[in-house]
Parts: C-alpha cells; structure tokens; sequence
C-alpha cells in the first residue's frame, strides 16, 4: 500500500484508519508543512519523503520503483481514497492466488462531491493495483507546460502484461472545502489545454487512457456531451442536487480546457503569421 501526501492532515486519519488490514501501509509525503507526516507516524504508517528535482521520475514512478516493499502487489492512492471492504477482499484474493497471471487492474471508483456520495453518472476507473516491476509511468513529455509539478498528469500508467478490472470499489471522498476542487481543476485545465494544443504529446497521453478516456478524448462539444452522459445518460440526475453540482462542474472543466486550448492555438497562430 503507497499513499501519497502533500499537506493532507485535514484526511490522512480517516485514510489510514480503513487500512488496518493491510499488511503494509507506507505514505510517501512531499515535504508537507502541516503535521501529516506526524499524523501518519502516529496512526502507524511508515513515511519516506519525496524531494522532486524537477525532472523525470515523477512522483508516481518514483513511489513503484524506488519504496521498498516486502509486498509484490501495491495498491496505489490518493490520501483522500479508501478500498472498501468488497474491494480489500477481492485484491486480497488476487493477491494471494499463485496463477495469476495478470500484472495490474483497473478500479472503478466510488466517489463524493461536495460531501455527498455519487451513486450514479460519471464513473472513474483507475489502474491502482500494481505487480512490482510491471508497470510504469512513461516519460511523456510535459514537464515545460504550464502547472505540472511533480505529480503525474492526467494519464494512466503502462501494463507490461494482462489487465483485469474488479468489482470492488475504491471510495474517494475528500475533506477539503469544495473550492480547493475548483482550484485544482482550474490547474488541470491549463495542463489539459497545453496537451491539447502539442499534437505529438497529445497523441502519446492519448495512447495512455483508458479505452473509454480514448473514446472521450475525440468527441466534439466536450461539456454539452459530458453533461448529457453523466446527468441524464448516466442517471446523474437520481443523485439529486449533489449529482447536478457534479456534473456540472465537470462539463464546465471541459468548457475551461476548450477556451483555454483556442486562446493558446490563437497565440501559436499569431506567433507565426
């Protein structure tokens, strides 16, 4: 288990407290300046820092290659993610099962906005759960666009091997105010514009997604289609007005990247008239 941190106490403790069943709980924290190193410590977690130097790895490749870890698989997530207990079981038995031949899977993921649980529209799905020394982050290419950190982009890493996809579900329900969520989409955008607007790098973070990403990554009218799948295709609307927020909000993030990609290509275009 790697979860990783930058200024997390508001939910690190409610994070670790649904992992007492793992056998190995390490947070790998980027030189936080709240006490969610110290937070982690106490609740029993092993803490390795993170220094990035501005280059490739990341912080995401960094953590599967570099941490050392008695386990061979490692569930990867975010301090404000949870496996529920349906989805602990199932990796237990994928863990422990001598044939199995797969090297990652892919996890759909339960999520809250706002501080209300989405039971409808939208569904994420990420590739979390790693065999040791099967997966990678590719180096693409994006550490001179706007905004990206050390943290990897919006893109999933490469499986040398089968993929599976469970059941389970891995519960994401972030404590902070809901602005922060405003904050950081207003941050993905600027990388998603910049991507968009670099054909060569667009197509590599294309090739990346999932099948599904894929599929969305070349439909025209982004936030009207977005807003149709999840509201109305999706059953967003059964969420009530949690599900609306949700979908709005992201149909909004679409509209965001596409603004921000037709100023850029207008930039790019007087930049050589």
């Amino acid at each position: 288990m790697l979860i990783q941190t930058k200024n997390e106490e508001r939910g690190i403790i409610a994070c670790l407290a649904g992992l007492k069943e793992f056998d190995e709980v390490i947070v790998v924290d980027s030189n936080s300046t709240d006490r969610t190193a110290e937070l982690a410590k106490e609740a029993g977690a092993s803490v390795i820092n993170f220094t990035w130097d501005g280059r490739f790895p990341q912080k995401k490749q960094w953590m599967i290659t570099q941490v050392d870890t008695r386990n061979e698989w490692l569930l990867v997530m975010d301090a404000d993610e949870f496996p529920t207990p349906e989805l602990a079981a199932e990796l237990r038995s994928i863990a422990e099962d001598p044939a199995e031949v797969r090297v990652a899977f892919d996890v759909p993921v339960a999520y809250h906005f706002a501080g209300a649980e989405l039971k409808h529209g939208h569904r994420v799905v990420k590739r979390t759960f790693l065999r040791q020394g099967m997966n990678s982050y590719p180096n693409i290419d994006l550490l001179h666009f706007p905004g990206i950190g050390e943290q990897e982009a919006h893109y999933q890493p490469e499986a040398h091997g089968p993929v599976g996809r469970t059941t389970g579900k891995l519960a994401h329900n972030d404590l902070d105010p809901v602005r922060t969520w405003f904050d950081r989409h207003n941050l993905y955008s600027d990388w998603e514009a910049s991507i968009r607007t670099h054909a060569e790098t667009r197509g590599s973070v294309r090739a990346s997604k999932t099948s599904q990403g894929r599929r969305f990554d070349a439909l025209p009218l982004k936030p009207l289609v977005f807003f149709l799948y999840s509201y109305v295709l999706r059953r967003g609307f059964l969420d009530g007005r949690p599900g609306f927020d949700y979908a709005l909000g992201l149909s909004m993030y679409y509209w965001q990247i596409g603004l921000k990609s037709r100023e850029l290509q207008r930039e790019q275009t007087a930049d050589h008239g």
